[in-house]
């Protein structure tokens, strides 16, 4: 994306107050990037025999497993489906309860209430935002039924603890892996650590269908379970019937329409071959990130927590967080004049009012998570930023904040 830059200084007044904008131009916060060999796969799918639940969708999920190092991979609609989905073979029903995080999109938890579950909250690390697994073990009950942890921002959460906690007490594992595609944790592949892992393919994310989800998993009975659940909960496709010459079908379980297009799928295998390449691409710009604003996080008084990565941990740079240490909702309003597309992510989930009017939820229940809420702020992160679009970033980062420090 080409940026148009006025040259502004750290000196100069915010745009805010009528200065001059760091950029001419909004900067969004994530982008996809289709090319030209996208468009004509998908030309290509439009002119032959399928358009849906086809060839195409096979092969994308053929190499997404492949990809991610798992055994079978099943897509569908988007990544709240891929979690719903999940969630149905994971055998979650009425009254189990489901630990998950606070910290992440709405769709996480929502996936145990269309179960019929409960969501249940445990607290987070400050540091990398993700499930603190002592906080997990502390809120087991018995009618704990599973835990859906989320690399939150492409930070892989510790699995080994988590998967330990689940092993000991019977219980079900969700990844929400919708943040981590091309994560590794301890030399894996996010993807290919648990049962049952949920991938989103919205334009922001590592590669993009438009909308669409996949789920992994290693287990070909969990895989059957989730082709039926996303087809009406039927027996078989049509493509299949179509190949035997039958006609006769049957609805075994109570599913949903939740397929992916064969359209969405030829875009998705194209943009798989430029995974590792976008995957290099945020890893350096993250790096970039981290150096142009490391010194500010080394004053007496620190004004910004840059993110960690972990050892054993290899970050997948979907977002950038940033947490401020004041003001951040000040610092927000200021970068957006900049012209500097930040964002939240996220406001906790037991926090909305769904939650706190139909579950009794409530501010205090996990303290880190509501005081990290407060603090966090997402910078533009997307492959095809320009090295001029990061300099407009750090520059206009610094100018809000020298601001700050005179206020």
């Amino acid at each position: 994306m080409a940026a148009t830059t006025t040259g502004a200084g750290v000196g100069e007044r915010l745009a805010l107050e009528g200065g001059r904008p760091v950029r001419g131009r909004m900067l969004p916060y994530g982008r996809q990037w289709v090319g030209a060999e996208e468009v004509a796969d998908v030309l290509e799918v439009l002119r032959s025999d399928w358009l849906t639940t086809g060839p195409m969708v096979a092969a994308f999920e053929e190499r997404f497993a492949a990809a991610v190092g798992a055994r079978c991979a099943v897509a569908v609609s988007s990544g709240t489906a891929a979690l719903h989905a999940a969630a149905f073979a994971a055998g979650i029903g009425p009254g189990d309860e489901v630990i998950t995080t606070p910290l992440t999109f709405a769709a996480t938890a929502n996936c145990v209430l269309y179960q019929g579950g409960r969501p249940v909250f445990a607290d987070v690390d400050p540091e990398t935002l993700n499930m603190d697994p002592n906080e997990v073990e502390r809120l087991i009950t018995p009618r704990t039924r599973a835990i859906i942890p989320v690399h939150f921002a492409g930070h892989p959460c510790d699995m080994d603890a988590l998967r330990a906690i689940a092993d000991r007490h019977g219980l079900a594992v969700i990844e929400d892996c919708c943040h981590a595609l091309g994560a590794e944790w301890r030399g894996r592949r996010v993807g290919a650590l648990g049962p049952l892992n949920a991938f989103s393919f919205h334009p922001v994310k590592h590669i993009t269908t438009g909308e669409g989800g996949m789920i992994t998993t290693d287990s070909p009975e969990l895989a059957a379970r989730l082709r039926s659940f996303r087809n009406h909960g039927l027996e078989g496709d049509a493509a299949d019937r179509l190949r035997r010459g039958e006609w006769v079908y049957d609805m075994v379980a109570l599913g949903y329409n939740y397929r992916l297009t064969d359209l969405q799928c030829a875009l998705g295998l194209r943009q798989l071959e430029r995974l590792n390449a976008f995957l290099s691409r945020r890893q350096r710009l993250a790096a970039r990130y981290l150096e142009g604003l490391r010194d500010l996080t080394c004053q007496v008084l620190p004004e910004i927590r840059l993110p960690v990565v972990r050892p054993g941990a290899r970050h997948a740079w979907h977002l950038f967080v940033v947490q401020l240490e004041r003001d951040r909702d000040a610092a927000f309003a200021a970068l957006r004049a900049e012209n500097i597309g930040v964002t939240v992510h996220y406001r906790p989930v037991h926090l909305l009012t769904y939650y706190r009017e139909r579950l009794g939820t409530r501010e205090g229940l996990c303290p880190r998570a509501e005081a990290a809420a407060q603090r966090v702020l997402t910078l533009p992160l997307f492959p095809r930023m320009t090295d001029r679009d990061i300099a407009d970033v750090i520059a206009a980062v610094r100018k809000v904040l020298a601001w700050r420090r005179r206020c």
